[in-house]
């Protein structure tokens, strides 16, 4: 996939391997194996799949939070992969992470001004003063008082430390972040009032987003565009009403079919998947998704399907030209 002038980040061929044990035979797990997509600039960006699929490994390898095996990430041209400690540090304020559990993100042993001011004085130390300002703005950004800024973790729940962590990642005014599963630990109504807050970041501030998730309804809600993910190997690829209206691979078809609807009468038309996601120590051959498929044929078994495009701006990575 190649990219144009309002791509933000290019991600071209990533892959995570981790060696096996101690094993001296070179057995791997191949986490994400070849994963390229492209982020256009202020575009959030939806990166689905069921557990196991390797979606955290794909956002904490762009990040170079763990080490890439190979591949390349350009972020506004520059290419991260190949900048060294010194000039990664600095970059970091360009890029950054909201995780996924707000009660372990944070440290319980430092006050909120604290812990936002760690990562403004880490890119750009600051009088203690300016830093308390800017602090207190950050809070109100994301719906908190500044009165709150000398009280610790334990004292908020769940979803006002998933604001904390949200304000800690705008924190350096970074142009792209990444929500990692962002509001799955949250109650359902939280969710929705973490989902908005972020939507309106967006706009305000023109971040560019990728959002990880495994809740379709959310990703549909809140992305233009999905990535879906299965064994460390990209599915399909297109806009957000495209792929959820008419999915072209049958693992999206899946996810799709299994979402949850609000009209318990609705007609609806499962497609159920046999078996559990396979290991990735042991992925099948060819298409990773073949033993779970109901329109494999043997051909499955020997090609590992390119991803193709099959209109403008939608991909697949399926051998057959129609799943009915």
């Amino acid at each position: 996939m190649t990219g144009t002038a309002d791509t933000l980040l290019r991600v071209e061929g990533l892959k995570k391997h981790f060696p096996l044990g101690h094993s001296r035979d070179g057995v791997v797990v191949k986490a994400v194996d070849d994963v390229s997509f492209n982020v256009g600039r202020g575009r959030i960006v939806g990166l689905v799949g069921e557990s196991g699929s390797g979606k955290t490994t794909v956002s904490r390898a762009i990040l170079r939070l763990i080490e890439p095996t190979g591949g390349r990430v350009v972020y506004d041209g520059t290419d991260v992969m190949r900048l060294d400690a010194r000039a990664l540090r600095r970059f970091r304020r360009h890029m950054q992470i909201i995780f996924q559990d707000p009660y372990s993100s944070l440290n319980p042993r430092m006050t909120i001004e604290e812990i936002i001011g760690e990562a403004l004085t880490a890119q750009a130390p600051m009088p203690a003063a300016e830093r308390r300002d800017r602090t207190a703005r950050l809070l109100e950004r994301v719906g908190l008082g500044p009165e709150q800024m000398r009280r610790y973790p334990h004292e908020f729940s769940g979803g006002q430390r998933q604001r904390i962590g949200i304000a800690r990642a705008l924190a350096v005014e970074p142009g792209f972040v990444i929500a990692d599963e962002a509001v799955s630990a949250l109650d359902v109504s939280v969710q929705a009032q973490v989902l908005n807050l972020l939507q309106d970041l967006q706009q305000e501030l023109g971040l560019t987003m990728l959002f990880i998730a495994h809740d379709l309804a959310v990703v549909e809600y809140l992305c233009d565009e999905i990535v879906v993910l299965y064994l460390g190997r990209i599915m399909e690829i297109g806009p957000t009403d495209a792929v959820c209206n008419d999915p072209r691979h049958p693992y999206t078809r899946a996810l799709l079919s299994a979402a949850p609807v609000p009209d318990p009468t609705a007609d609806r038309k499962r497609l159920v998947l046999a078996g559990d996601i396979p290991s990735p120590i042991a992925a099948p051959s060819g298409c990773v998704f073949r033993t779970r498929c109901p329109y494999a044929v043997a051909d499955c078994a020997a090609v590992v399907p390119p991803l193709r495009e099959t209109a403008p701006g939608r991909f697949s990575a399926c051998i057959l030209e129609d799943i009915g």
